[in-house]
């Protein structure tokens, strides 16, 4: 009997105290139970919202698959000379061959690297100054003539002095700099100036120092004027961009399309005009994003 007892008293010594197994409250279902409901849930509104989307995508597809239709028959049926407008199967089909050998990727990618890194250096610059303009009047009395004068020339009237500095990447970045610059250096001074002077009264009413009210006030409030401007400089900086590959140089998109013209491959052409507009839109949507993101908490909570 002693062994025994002295064998319960070790076990209960060597285990340590043990804690009490979570019971559930009652009527509360177990936690896999929890779970099952909620994923239904996500389900039936996914289902739900299913005709709407699909509803949706076709009423914003419907223009875009008109005009291919269009663009498909009018050359077919003869309406307009195939031979400067080929059907767009043809104008596919072109596509692909340059995508299988390679020359389309290379083309967009030199474009690419030229259009962003000048998009990026106007973004980085014009923001800036634009906020600084905006906020501080002496800036802006100084700086208001220089920037009329240069603001009523545009980028492509400038063209020549920018290959004047060679058929490089220099050339090309710099007149991507100058055209993206202008829309976002004015969108952002316009957004500085166009606060609600009432927020800013009662911003000042609560004794905050200027940095903070610039952090708290002025940022938040410039932010959609400032990305209407970003958003027109990220189309204007394809757009001119391949004007300057027509003029000077040896790879690029417009490259592609001038010498696809010069040697009367028109469905080549028409490949490269098509992938410049899909950039562009892609381009866009990105920004979109970017700005509802930033610009969340101006959206109603149930939006």
């Amino acid at each position: 009997m002693s062994s025994a007892t002295d064998t319960v008293t070790r076990k209960s010594t060597t285990s340590g105290p043990t804690e009490p197994a979570s019971v559930p409250s009652p009527g509360a279902p177990p936690p896999h139970a929890r779970r099952v409901p909620v994923t239904t849930a996500r389900v039936r509104r996914v289902v739900r919202r299913l005709p709407h989307l699909l509803v949706s995508g076709a009423t914003r597809s419907a223009a875009i698959v008109a005009l291919l239709l269009v663009w498909e028959t009018a050359p077919r049926l003869g309406l307009v000379d195939r031979t400067f407008l080929p059907p767009v199967s043809e104008v596919a089909r072109a596509w692909w061959e340059l995508a299988a050998d390679g020359s389309l990727a290379d083309n967009a990618r030199a474009s690419l690297v030229r259009s962003f890194s000048g998009f990026g250096l106007a973004v980085a610059v014009a923001v800036p100054l634009g906020l600084l303009i905006g906020w501080y009047r002496p800036v802006a009395d100084f700086l208001g003539p220089l920037l009329e004068v240069f603001r009523n020339t545009a980028a492509l009237a400038l063209l020549p002095v920018f290959v004047l500095l060679g058929i490089g990447e220099t050339s090309k970045i710099s007149i991507v700099v100058y055209a993206c610059t202008w829309p976002i250096l004015l969108n952002t001074i316009s957004a500085v100036r166009g606060v609600d002077p009432t927020l800013l009264k009662l911003a000042k009413s609560m004794d905050l120092s200027a940095p903070r009210l610039f952090q708290k006030v002025i940022l938040p409030s410039a932010v959609p004027v400032v990305f209407t401007g970003i958003r027109l400089a990220g189309a204007v900086s394809i757009l001119v961009l391949v004007a300057a590959e027509m003029i000077g140089a040896k790879a690029g998109l417009g490259y592609l399309i001038n010498a696809s013209q010069y040697n009367f491959a028109i469905p080549q052409m028409y490949a490269g005009i098509v992938t410049i507009s899909a950039i562009g839109v892609a381009l866009n949507q990105f920004l979109v994003a970017v700005e509802r993101r930033l610009g969340s908490w101006r959206l109603p909570a149930g939006s």
